[in-house]
């Protein structure tokens, strides 16, 4: 958390505020949040440089940047926990928790804040040297039913552990893949290679659909941390079906919905929609 709709949320809200314009000043307030600690070359290559695009891929948010005399670079960012961005003006009080600040044209600030100060920023003239390992985007035109029918073909992995790999599909969490394999009524603990083609056909259009709906709603909040840059929480909870869901009837069938562990994440499924594998069909039990 965030996953691919909280970021996306982020971005498609920054995005017009940014593009176009020129940074003034970068203070940051704790180096651990940039890659590195190089915070005297992030300063000096990011002030006099305009934003010219503000982009995600799978869970990183990218910036374009552009200056005249240094030519282009890029920052990449993480929110991983507990990130958050949000666009102020420089006249307010500074929030406690903010690790990094960027100050733009028109006396705003654009503020990078992270509670438990796991989120990252990174400064690169090659983008493609952290987002290259990345999987497919799984709202774009790379990620069909055949791509996926034939990637879980070849893999002898946990069908759940697999989708939050991220060199494997981008952009993927622990809530929404609980929710995917729900609606194609797929067990977490299944083998990817044991899928049939008619889940594997159920789990690209579940994917497509839960992603989609999610970002309409702007994502997910469980906690405090979430807020989009507008100060909303997200909305999605509020349709979950299973994840967060323990002890709570199917929405389906009614069944009981129980949680267990799966690779060391807690896993929401409903035991009927989602019957176990047979034995020799899933690897490393309930855990």
């Amino acid at each position: 958390m965030p996953e691919l709709p909280e970021v996306e949320t982020t971005v498609r809200q920054i995005r017009p505020l940014l593009v176009g314009q020129r940074i003034g000043d970068v203070r940051v307030r704790w180096a651990g949040s940039i890659v590195g600690r190089q915070v005297a070359g992030l300063r000096r290559a990011l002030i006099g440089s305009r934003i010219e695009r503000v982009w995600r891929r799978g869970k990183f948010f990218v910036f374009d940047l552009c200056h005249e005399l240094r030519g282009r670079s890029y920052l990449v960012g993480h929110l991983r926990m507990s990130g958050r961005l949000w666009i102020e003006s420089e006249g307010r009080p500074h929030d406690r928790h903010a690790r990094v600040e960027i100050v733009l044209e028109g006396d705003q600030r654009l503020v990078f804040a992270d509670v438990r100060k796991f989120g990252r920023l990174c400064l690169t003239q090659r983008p493609n040297e952290i987002l290259g390992c990345l999987g497919p985007e799984p709202l774009t035109p790379d990620f069909t039913r055949a791509w996926l029918a034939r990637a879980l073909s070849n893999r002898r992995r946990q069908i759940k552990p697999l989708l939050l790999d991220q060199t494997f599909l981008a952009g993927l969490g622990n809530i929404y893949t609980d929710e995917a394999l729900f609606r194609a009524r797929i067990h977490p603990l299944r083998l990817a290679h044991d899928v049939a083609p008619a889940a594997s056909q159920r789990l690209t259009k579940s994917i497509r659909q839960v992603l989609a709906a999610a970002i309409r709603r702007e994502g997910s909040s469980f906690d405090s941390y979430y807020r989009t840059p507008e100060g909303r929480s997200g909305r999605y909870q509020e349709r979950l079906l299973v994840y967060g869901r323990t002890g709570q009837p199917c929405r389906r069938c009614g069944t009981t919905i129980q949680r267990i562990v799966v690779a060391q994440r807690g896993t929401h499924v409903c035991p009927r929609c989602q019957p176990t594998p047979p034995a020799g069909r899933c690897a490393g039990g309930r855990g």
